[in-house]
C-alpha cells in the first residue's frame, strides 16, 4: 500500500498565492489567512492574533463560535440537517414563531442569503401590488435609494448606483425608480399608482454607515401608508442588535410592512435569511410560487432559534448601546487627528480618513499590522462593526491602534 506523503502546513503567503489561479478574482481581501477564531479574536495560520472589528459584515454579531450557537448547531447535527420544504421538520415552527414574536410581525418566509431575502421581497411586493392594490399586470414599480446595497444578483444590481456593481452585467431588470437617500420630497414625487413598495436600508451600510435624519423613517412610513404601498426595510446588516436596538427602525418606533433579515440570523455558522411581514402581505404566496431547497432547513432553524433566544433577553442590544457610546467618544477624540468625520449608531461606524493620509485600504493594512481587522469602503472610509461581545478594554485598544496609525 502506498502512503501519501504528509504535506507540511502551508504559510499565509503560500495559501494566498495558491488562491490566485483557482479562485475567481471577485474579492480583494486583506493579506491575512484566518485559521481559528473565538469570541472577538481570530488567529492566522502562523498563530498571530487579531481583534476582529468587522464581524463578517455583522454576520458575527455574537462573536466567533458563541457557545450557545455552537451547542445548538452540534445538537441539531446529531439529529437532522435537511429535509427540503417537501416535508415538515420539527424545528421550523419554533423558529418562525420566535422570529415573528421578536419583530412584532406575523409570518416568516425563510431563505438562506441576504440577496435571496431581497429578491423574495421584490417578488412578494409585485404580487401584492397586482392582487391587492390592483396595479395593472407587469406595471408594478419599486422605489429605492441612491447609494443602496441590497446584494449582487442581476435584479438587485439593476437598481444599484455603484457602477462597479453594474458595469458589464446588463441588460438590467426594469421596474425600479431611484431617488436620493434621506430625501422625503424626492421619495414622495417618485411614488404613484404603480408603486408596489419603497425598499430602503434604515442605515446604509456599504455606503459608509450613512444614517438618515431623525424623522426620515417615520416620514417614509407615513408616505407609504398614505400612498397605499409597502415599506420594505432591509435590516440585513443593521438589524439584530447592531445599532443598540433589535432593529434600526426601532429608533423611530417604525414598523415596516416587510422586514428583511440575514447575516447575524445565522450566528456566523450557517447562512440564514428571512422575509418577515404581515399576514396580509406574505399571504399572497401560494404553494409552488416561490421556494428554496435549503430555506428553513432544520440546522438553520435550530441556529436561528438560538439567535432569537439570545436577542430576546435584550442583553446584546444594551451592550451595543452602551459600548456604542465608548466607540463614539473614541472617534470624537480622533476628529482633526486623521479623522475628518464619522457616523455611528450602536456598535457600527463609518469613519472618514483624511485622504492625505491614504485610502481606506491603506489604513486597513496599517491596522492589520497593529493586530486589528477592519474593512474599507469607498475611498478613504473604513467601517467598524465589532462583535457585540467585545469588551470595553478591547474596543478602547482598537481605537488606540487607529490613533497610532493615523498619527
Amino acid at each position: 500500500m502506498t502512503v501519501a506523503p504528509v504535506q507540511a502546513p502551508r504559510s499565509s503567503a503560500e495559501l494566498i498565492s495558491a488562491e490566485t489561479p483557482v479562485l475567481a478574482h471577485n474579492y480583494h481581501p486583506l493579506p491575512v489567512v484566518v485559521a481559528r477564531a473565538e469570541g472577538t479574536w481570530v488567529e492566522d495560520v502562523e498563530g498571530r492574533r487579531y481583534l476582529d472589528l468587522l464581524a463578517g459584515y455583522s454576520a458575527l454579531n455574537f462573536g466567533h463560535r458563541h457557545p450557545d450557537l455552537i451547542e445548538a448547531a452540534h445538537r441539531q447535527l446529531d439529529q437532522l440537517t435537511l429535509t427540503s420544504r417537501a416535508f415538515h421538520n420539527d424545528r421550523l415552527a419554533g423558529f418562525a414563531e420566535g422570529l415573528a414574536r421578536l419583530t412584532g410581525l406575523d409570518m416568516v418566509l425563510p431563505m438562506n442569503t441576504g440577496a435571496e431575502a431581497v429578491e423574495s421581497a421584490v417578488k412578494v411586493a409585485r404580487k401584492w401590488a397586482y392582487e391587492v392594490k390592483g396595479v395593472p399586470a407587469d406595471r408594478a414599480t419599486i422605489v429605492v435609494a441612491d447609494g443602496n446595497f441590497h446584494g449582487r444578483t442581476t435584479t438587485i444590481v439593476s437598481f444599484s448606483t455603484d457602477e462597479s456593481a453594474r458595469a458589464g452585467f446588463g441588460p438590467f431588470t426594469p421596474g425600479f425608480r431611484v431617488v436620493p437617500y434621506n430625501d422625503l420630497a424626492a421619495l414622495e414625487a417618485a411614488i404613484d399608482e404603480t408603486t408596489a413598495a419603497v425598499l430602503l436600508e434604515p442605515i446604509q451600510g456599504e455606503a459608509g454607515v450613512v444614517i438618515p435624519d431623525d424623522g426620515y423613517l417615520t416620514g417614509v412610513r407615513e408616505l407609504t401608508r398614505r400612498a397605499g404601498c409597502l415599506f420594505i426595510a432591509d435590516e440585513i446588516q443593521s438589524g439584530l442588535g447592531r445599532t443598540g436596538r433589535t432593529l434600526a427602525v426601532d429608533h423611530e418606533n417604525v414598523r415596516p410592512d416587510m422586514l428583511l433579515l440575514g447575516k447575524a440570523l445565522g450566528g456566523g455558522i450557517v447562512p440564514v435569511s428571512a422575509v418577515v411581514a404581515g399576514r396580509d402581505v406574505l399571504g399572497v404566496l401560494r404553494p409552488g410560487e416561490h421556494g428554496s431547497t435549503f430555506g428553513g432547513n432544520p440546522l438553520s432553524a435550530a441556529v436561528g432559534s438560538a439567535v432569537v433566544e439570545l436577542l430576546a433577553t435584550g442583553e446584546f442590544q444594551r451592550r451595543a448601546a452602551d459600548l456604542g457610546e465608548v466607540l463614539r467618544s473614541g472617534l470624537e477624540a480622533l476628529v482633526g487627528k486623521g479623522v475628518t468625520g464619522f457616523r455611528a449608531r450602536g456598535l457600527w461606524a463609518g469613519v472618514d480618513i483624511d485622504p492625505t493620509l491614504g485610502t481606506g485600504r491603506h489604513v486597513s493594512e496599517l491596522l492589520l499590522a497593529e493586530g486589528v481587522l477592519v474593512k474599507d469602503t469607498h475611498g478613504s472610509t473604513i467601517r467598524l462593526a465589532p462583535p457585540l461581545t467585545i469588551t470595553r478594554e478591547e474596543l478602547e485598544s482598537a481605537l488606540a491602534a487607529l490613533g497610532r496609525v493615523l498619527g
